[in-house]
């Protein structure tokens, strides 16, 4: 009875979801998960943060669909000669959502910007008192030690003071950890005694409204009809996201005109889609990487020769053909070959089982030993994946132990370094390299992204000191230093680039895929 309930309620919903999506300026996204909340600046994953990127602003952005830097919230800004000194310009006229329970008294001003930041820089915070909260792209970054203070000159002018210069500041601006907040509303929920509903109400700038949210189900956005870019707004009524996490279901749905857009499709029904006359695909090589991350913590994989033979008993073109089809390439780097610094010269060892196994007895362990394996709950294939790569390990005579969890909960388990080998993947948030080795790599993300938790104090002081030289070539020339030695320890496997590939109804105009994965519905209409 409870199971035909529950089929009953899906069907009803689907039905509305697809009534919907026939009504005027109305267009249904397929999303692969639920986002484990609302608070942008608590999380790293990029499910979470295509939850809030219609809602929330920065003082800085990408134009959409490029790398190109543009102003948003902050229409101009100086930086001072010695580069430790940014003073931004707020944007006159920019109006704060409204909510059933608030509206905004004023437009965004200096004290939300402050506000903001202060919240991630200050523990004893009377909001982060009140609502303790991690903020992990902040620290990752080194943000919570290289932000000196963040100061209201007047209500249009905030300036940051750095301790030392970092050459992706302005960029990392633009990023979603730096969402500006409304200090009025924070309040509010102080006040009222539930400032827990900022992670679960969220209230921004943006060119769309929050309105509700079903977990596993739906959220239901509409448009800001007061967004201040009158050139870039809204041009949809409604966005809703319907959420599956089955790529085939999404596939059916999006045939079925139930959505218009999808996300993450099976590589293996990218073909089929193009070839439908209802259908296109748009698609760009990805601004990412695929991981197996090995966790340097635990005992069994402190050694580096463990790590290698690890990497080295693995047939990855055979893999990434068999889980991706022609949908990417294999990685031989830890950044996409689309990222400047990349390093040519850096290839996958080749398969070698009986050098593998030497390595692990040179190690210690000349019968192999037992490992867990996590796979990802997002990635299409990802069961196949570990199957396959625990088919490879035990060659060498590894035996592995395959699990998942629900995706909010791998990222938190993982970040607590639970895992053996995790698969993980990354896509880089702002173009600049300290974006993957500052948080994949250092070990001030340990905790964070850094699910290999690999610590190597040479390699963290290049990475430090890469992020402080604003000389392109000097900085070209630290970071295939650091490449060099991420291959020689190899705390991940590289193992996939992917193609980015959005399908979506003909009548969908507009829609660009962000190099950085960011969702942007803004501009997009039906037809």
């Amino acid at each position: 009875m409870k199971i035909n309930t529950t089929r009953m309620l899906l069907s009803a919903l689907f039905s509305t979801l697809a009534a919907t999506a026939h009504a005027a300026g109305t267009l249904v996204y397929c999303f692969e998960g639920s986002p484990a909340g609302f608070d942008s600046a608590q999380y790293t994953a990029v499910t979470d943060f295509n939850a809030t990127a219609g809602i929330f602003e920065s003082l800085t952005a990408f134009k959409r669909g490029s790398t190109e830097l543009v102003p948003a919230l902050a229409e101009k800004w100086d930086i001072s000669e010695d580069g430790l000194v940014y003073t931004f310009h707020l944007r006159p006229g920019v109006k704060f959502h409204k909510t059933r329970f608030f509206t905004p008294t004023r437009d965004l001003n200096a004290d939300d910007v402050v506000y903001t930041f202060h919240r991630m820089m200050d523990k004893n915070h009377p909001f982060r008192k009140a609502y303790p909260s991690d903020f992990p792209y902040f620290t990752d970054m080194n943000m919570h030690k290289n932000l000196k203070s963040v100061e209201k000159v007047d209500d249009k002018t905030v300036r940051f003071t750095l301790n030392e210069v970092d050459a992706s500041f302005l960029q990392s601006m633009a990023m979603m950890f730096a969402s500006i907040y409304s200090k009025e509303y924070m309040e509010k929920l102080l006040a009222d005694g539930k400032p827990e509903l900022l992670n679960q109400q969220p209230l921004g700038t943006g060119p769309f409204v929050f309105e509700r949210y079903q977990k596993d189900a739906q959220i239901r956005y509409k448009a800001n009809k007061d967004y201040w870019d009158k050139d870039n707004g809204p041009l949809l009524d409604n966005l809703i996201y319907a959420i599956n996490k089955d790529a085939a279901v999404r596939a059916q749905k999006l045939k079925a005109n139930e959505c218009q857009v999808m996300t993450v499709p099976s590589p293996m029904d990218v073909e089929r889609m193009k070839a439908d006359p209802d259908l296109k695909v748009l698609s760009r090589p990805g601004f990412q990487v695929g991981y197996l991350h090995y966790n340097t913590e635990k005992e069994l994989l402190k050694k580096k020769e463990v790590r290698q033979a690890l990497d080295m008993a693995l047939n990855k073109e055979i893999i990434i053909k068999a889980v991706y089809g022609g949908q990417a390439k294999v990685a031989h780097n830890v950044i996409p070959e689309s990222q400047w610094s990349y390093d040519e010269t850096i290839r996958n060892r080749p398969q070698d089982v009986e050098k593998a196994k030497a390595l692990l007895a040179q190690a210690g362990y000349p019968n192999g030993f037992e490992i867990r394996l996590w796979y990802s709950p997002l990635l299409p294939n990802g069961r196949l994946m570990a199957e396959m790569i625990q088919a490879d390990w035990e060659k060498i005579g590894v035996k592995s132990k395959i699990t998942t969890f629900e995706w909010g909960e791998y990222l938190k388990r993982g970040q607590k370094g639970e895992h053996d080998a995790i698969a993980v993947g990354w896509i880089g948030d702002n173009g600049d390299p300290d974006n993957w080795f500052g948080n994949v790599l250092s070990c001030h993300a340990i905790g964070g992204s850094n699910y290999s938790r690999f610590c190597y104090q040479p390699m963290q002081e290049l990475v430090v000191k890469a992020k402080r030289v604003t000389d392109k070539e000097e900085r070209v020339r630290i970071y295939k230093e650091v490449q060099k030695i991420v291959h020689e320890y190899m705390p991940v496997s590289p193992m996939s680039s992917p193609i980015v590939n959005v399908p979506m109804r003909k009548n969908v105009e507009g829609f660009m895929i962000s190099p950085f994965g960011r969702l942007q519905f803004n501009g997009v209409s039906l037809k």
